[in-house]
């Protein structure tokens, strides 16, 4: 039997974004413009993505890698306080194998230029099929998509 393992990890990624919170909020919270920065892409295509953004809903994304790789990605939300405060925990799968499992919370800041984003993640990587440095690149990707989203 394979050795088994865990790995935790935390960090913070800090955002200027020249919009107010507002339009930062509705990118996570209206499906359709989710769907844009967060799950479209050019390695993966989403199969599946359901979104019900309240508290105590779920949200669920199944990507296709370009290998034919199957990743899932199980979100449920825990605190919402709208253009402010996204508080949700997730687990990544690969196939039928959860890998991760994070606790995240998005606070949004109004700035003169704009709105600020921390993001702060609380990780446990299993079995080293993922890591904290792969984790945190896959975020800091997201964010830049996120910010092409804000500029439509």
């Amino acid at each position: 039997m394979k050795e088994r393992s865990v790995t935790h990890s935390s960090f913070v990624i800090l955002r200027s974004y020249p919009v107010q919170p507002e339009k930062v909020f509705a990118a996570f919270s209206d499906s359709a413009k989710k769907r844009r920065w967060f799950a479209e892409g050019e390695k993966a295509e989403p199969e599946v993505l359901e979104m019900d953004f309240r508290v105590g809903g779920n949200e669920r994304i199944r990507f296709r890698a370009e290998n034919g790789m199957v990743f899932t990605n199980h979100t449920i939300y825990r605190d919402i306080l709208p253009d402010r405060r996204i508080v949700f925990s997730y687990t990544m799968s690969l196939g039928d194998k959860c890998f991760s499992s994070s606790q995240s919370t998005i606070e949004l800041l109004p700035t003169q230029k704009g709105a600020d984003l921390i993001f702060t993640e609380q990780a446990a990587f299993f079995d080293g099929v993922d890591g904290p440095k792969m984790r945190e690149e896959g975020w800091r990707l997201l964010f830049d998509q996120l910010e092409q989203e804000l500029a439509r």
